[in-house]
């Protein structure tokens, strides 16, 4: 039987591909029209043809505690449906998040440096007081460009009335840049016929931008500085990630037993050659094992002296030491009035309406509602540790009160969102899933905005949580001219 987009149920969420029932958007009627002609075993033979491809590419992500303990390697869940965005609306999407990632690294560099909005009452003092992420040893340290989330990955929703939001920022070690691309490669060998309907703006020459950023951070200025790509090792959840950008940017993946610090502070890497000087270290290592000489010296992932070694000068560390502090779900709440504060102008994308709790009446209203909203610590990330309000039991919001009086700045609330849905391949037919989008902006000595972003998608029926480690997937996203649509 022929695909039938006549009963497909947009009623609940605004639909990336549908206006309505077998009426497609404007920039997404070949893709349709392509979806009507296939029939039902063809569509499930194409999804196993890319079910297979990713396992033979090796393409797989990592789950911490699974029912045996320990982490398990599996297979990247990806659905051949993409997601299609017309350029003419991507536009703005991208100057909304370069104005963002701006801000975000002023206000940084501020807290580091001379805290003017603090004095200045725009940001509270009390929320930079508790921040986990707020490193003293960063205070007077000046990064190369005075940029020091380097790599940022800010989640996008869109709402019911078709309006995208920021969901989040990500500014330690953001994740998810190389399923984008592997993404795009298993739909162009499952879905060749698609590209010549479309020609989605490239997403493959992310390796060399970001080769590019990093190197432009290099404290010598030699032709070709030694970039290195720093990894806790094999058993993390990315590690596949930083062995493919490795690879794809022609550096060294290297671990914290390769490199030690010299007397003049400078980076060595051991090589079968000898030591090598390393100028620039892209760190997938949070803060507090980067260095035991610094931070946590139980730490064995790290180098010890790296620390002293970034702050003289003698190598540039992505993200630096101390962007975190602006990866937090409670500054996320204040990015409007950074925006306003350090470039004078109004923002590009929305935040989602936010409660602080932290706030005595705003932290009222929450504890009278949690049945309906979205309550996030500060500080956690992958979706845990978040109580979805509306699928929630009491004693979960009673657990949560309970929370929430007990540290009211650590948390922050939500209205529900009904996320926006894609056509996503369910047996032998198609369903639609929940999406959000995660866009990866570079900043050095230009600002670069992926085009598109990891669409990630809630495979399970009716869930609204996108992350692989919790039954999501991911889609390839294409950026498009509305014409070619």
């Amino acid at each position: 039987m022929p695909i039938d987009l006549s009963q497909y149920d947009i009623s609940r969420a605004y639909d990336e591909l549908l206006v309505r029932p077998n009426r497609a958007r404007r920039h997404a009627k070949n893709l349709a029209a392509h979806l009507r002609k296939m029939d039902e075993a063809e569509l499930a033979a194409r999804q196993a043809a890319a079910d297979l491809a990713i396992k033979e590419m090796g393409i797989t992500f990592t789950v911490y505690a699974h029912a045996k303990g320990g982490t398990i390697d599996r297979a990247w869940p990806f659905d051949i449906i993409p997601r299609i965005i017309p350029k003419s609306e991507w536009d703005a999407v991208e100057a909304g998040l370069k104005q963002r990632v701006t801000a975000l690294n002023l206000f940084i560099d501020d807290l580091y440096h001379d805290q003017k909005i603090v004095k200045d009452g725009v940001f509270p003092a009390e929320v930079l007081a508790d921040s986990k992420n707020f490193r003293p040893q960063c205070v007077g340290v000046n990064p190369p460009l005075g940029i020091w989330a380097h790599v940022c990955g800010s989640d996008l929703v869109r709402d019911s009335d078709g309006t995208i939001y920021v969901l989040e920022d990500n500014l330690r070690v953001p994740s998810g840049v190389s399923y984008m691309l592997e993404n795009r490669q298993v739909t162009k060998r499952v879905f060749p016929e698609l590209f010549e309907d479309y020609a989605p703006m490239p997403v493959d020459d992310y390796p060399s931008q970001l080769y590019d950023t990093l190197a432009a951070l290099s404290p010598r200025r030699v032709r070709n500085p030694e970039v290195v790509v720093l990894t806790p090792g094999i058993y993390n959840s990315a590690y596949f990630e930083h062995a493919y950008l490795a690879q794809q940017m022609g550096c060294q993946l290297v671990e914290g037993r390769d490199l030690f610090v010299d007397s003049g502070d400078c980076v060595q890497m051991r090589t079968i050659y000898g030591p090598q000087r390393v100028d620039v270290i892209y760190r997938r290592i949070d803060d507090l094992f980067l260095d035991p000489a610094t931070f946590n010296p139980e730490s064995t992932l790290g180098v010890p002296g790296l620390f002293r070694a970034w702050q003289s000068g003698k190598v540039a560390v992505a993200n630096a030491p101390g962007a975190g502090v602006a990866d937090d779900k409670v500054v996320y709440a204040f990015v409007p009035e950074i925006i306003r504060y350090y470039l004078g102008e109004e923002p590009g994308i929305p935040n989602v309406p936010t409660y602080r709790c932290m706030d005595k009446g705003e932290r009222q209203y929450v504890l009278e509602h949690l049945h309906e909203l979205v309550v996030k610590p500060a500080n956690e990330s992958g979706g845990y540790g978040m109580l979805m309000g509306p699928m929630s039991t009491a004693k979960e919001r009673a657990t949560f009160a309970r929370l929430i009086r007990r540290s009211p700045r650590n948390y922050i609330a939500q209205p529900t969102l009904s996320i926006s849905t894609v056509p996503t391949v369910v047996g032998d037919h198609v369903e639609p899933r929940h999406v959000d989008l995660r866009p990866f902006i570079l900043s050095g000595r230009t600002t670069q905005v992926t085009m598109g972003g990891l669409t990630r998608v809630a495979l399970r029926k009716g869930s609204l949580v996108v992350n692989s480690s919790q039954g999501g997937g991911s889609k390839d996203t294409w950026i498009v001219d509305e014409e070619k649509g």
